[in-house]
């Protein structure tokens, strides 16, 4: 199988691809012969499909394929696959990372020490922070990267609630550890809220103005999904004032980030690290290669998305 790429992916496992044929992209010219994309954070169109009039599979790079139109694949009888699984752990890690962050006020106290503003031996009381432990935790969205964070809230014994559109049953829940709440109402009764849902029609804005409003005041709000998925406006506002607290790996129009949030104490903010692992990423490279080989031998790849 031809496959065609932009750039050449981490790992071993990519060199198992025999026929890999590179370009500069954006692609202006048609590529006849070429079989499989692979692809990561670019956009794939009916404009850029009308260049490649042979191709049968689309293998993106992640866990979301928000930028491949999959309708228009469909169309066109073109696979899409995608590779989750592998960020779950870096993922949920990360989130721990900027709860533990935000929370403890790791940064702020980084800052602190480096201004020289330390004048004791002991932490000063404008830096007091927030129990991780025994919190309540509301995980939004409990795929593979929400249940890797739910399994790690049982280290900090943290009492996790979830909102998801389909209840689990009673004995995953109870293996879980977790509790279910309706949205609105995990918003308003968690120390700390985790969104790992996918960009989607259903989930743009899904935490708005209205619910960001039922966030307890002094609550932390963890994005390491989409940007989209919060209307970031809004979420800009209440971080201004104060009232609430947030740890920010995804914003809507990266690498853009509201200028608002750049001298703000109370918000942490990281530039889309949540598979930022070597490990991490030459996993991801395994599981494209192994949709890539799976499409040639005849099989339907694991990891379809169409």
């Amino acid at each position: 199988m031809r496959v065609l790429s932009s750039r050449r992916f981490p790992g071993p496992a990519w060199d198992e691809l025999r026929h890999v044929e590179y370009f500069a992209w954006p692609l202006i010219e048609e590529r006849q012969g070429a079989e499989a994309l692979t692809v990561v954070a670019r956009p794939v169109d009916d404009a850029l499909l009308d260049l490649l009039p042979d191709l049968k599979l689309v293998a993106n790079y992640g866990a979301g394929y928000e930028l491949v139109d999959v309708d228009a694949c469909r169309a066109r009888g073109i696979t899409v696959t995608n590779t989750p699984g592998a960020v779950d752990a870096p993922t949920a890690d990360l989130a721990f990372a900027l709860m533990l962050a935000v929370r403890r006020r790791t940064v702020e106290g980084d800052r602190y020490v480096r201004a020289g503003r330390w004048g004791s031996g002991w932490a000063e009381e404008e830096l007091m922070g927030d129990d991780v432990s025994g919190a309540a935790l509301g995980i939004v969205g409990l795929g593979g990267v929400g249940r890797a964070v739910a399994r790690r809230a049982r280290s900090f014994e943290m009492r996790v609630l979830y909102a998801k559109r389909q209840r689990l049953s009673p004995e995953d829940e109870s293996e879980l550890g977790v509790a279910y709440r309706d949205l609105d109402d995990l918003l308003e009764e968690a120390d700390i809220v985790t969104l790992h849902v996918p960009q989607t029609h259903e989930t743009e804005r899904l935490v708005d103005a209205r619910r960001l409003a039922l966030l307890r005041d002094g609550a932390c709000l963890v994005n390491t999904a989409r940007g989209t998925v919060v209307d970031e406006d809004a979420l800009v506002r209440e971080l201004v004032s104060g009232r609430i607290r947030a740890g920010l790996d995804v914003f809507v129009h990266e690498p853009h980030v509201p200028e608002e949030l750049f001298g703000l104490p109370n918000v942490v903010l990281a530039p889309h690290l949540g598979t930022a692992l070597a490990s991490a990423r030459e996993a991801m490279t395994r599981v494209l290669v192994d949709n890539v080989l799976a499409f040639d031998r005849g099989e339907r790849p694991q990891n379809a998305v169409t």
